[in-house]
């Protein structure tokens, strides 16, 4: 059975750009695995945009926040604007000397982080901060990353200023939004969260810088 997004409570914001493409269930929600527009897989190399906002991700803030995490078995970024990627394809973002952001696996459907928001206990020292329904979650792969973001970004993103593990928390597109150096496996990724009443118009722009480059969008089945 064909599946459409108006069919969850829970989707993307970008639903509507992506008509006509294939989806699947993805933990509550549904995503993108492909737009029909041949082998996306080749495309992940040089220059692609995926939407992951359906992904599960949180935050948590305060001075006891790394002993929590580090309680649930996380490795954390030892300093500010460092993020880490864990063995279990979930990923670990360090904004501030106290603050992290936690970004859902795909090997799990965000299942884990879901659940570890879900069942957030709170203590002295520590609070969380919901941010699915906050932010927008982009992935724009590829050798041309860059090239893509210097059109949008006063920030250099080249892999010689903006290292694997990275973080830069600036504006886009005259958007604020974080970014995060994390390849998925040997792809070349920069993660983008960005305000998710924002998206629908940040998405437009990076697909348009992208044009030079021949990028499209593609869904999860293009990935490794």
């Amino acid at each position: 059975m064909t599946l459409h997004a108006n069919q969850f409570a829970a989707r993307s914001p970008l639903y509507r750009l992506q008509a006509g493409a294939t989806l699947a269930h993805f933990g509550e929600s549904c995503i993108v695995t492909t737009y029909g527009q041949g082998d996306e897989s080749a495309l992940l190399g040089h220059c692609a945009l995926l939407d992951l906002t359906s992904l599960a991700r949180y935050g948590l803030r305060g001075p006891a926040a790394a002993d929590y995490l580090v309680a649930l078995g996380y490795q954390l970024p030892q300093a500010p604007n460092q993020a880490l990627s864990q063995a279990d394809g979930s990923h670990v973002l360090r904004l501030s000397q106290t603050e992290y952001l936690l970004l859902g696996s795909l090997h799990d459907a965000g299942s884990k982080a879901q659940r570890e928001e879900s069942q957030w206990q709170a203590s002295a020292g520590q609070y969380l901060l919901p941010r699915q329904d906050s932010h927008a979650w982009l992935v724009l792969t590829g050798t041309c990353q860059a090239e893509v973001m210097a059109k949008l970004c006063g920030v250099d993103l080249s892999p010689q200023a903006f290292a694997v593990g990275q973080v830069a928390q600036t504006s886009a597109a005259r958007i604020n939004v974080i970014i995060a150096n994390l390849p998925l496996g040997e792809v070349p990724c920069l993660h983008i969260l960005c305000d998710r009443a924002s998206v629908h118009y940040f998405w437009g722009a990076l697909l348009d810088a992208m044009q030079e480059f021949g990028g499209q969008p593609v869904g999860i089945d293009a990935l490794p």
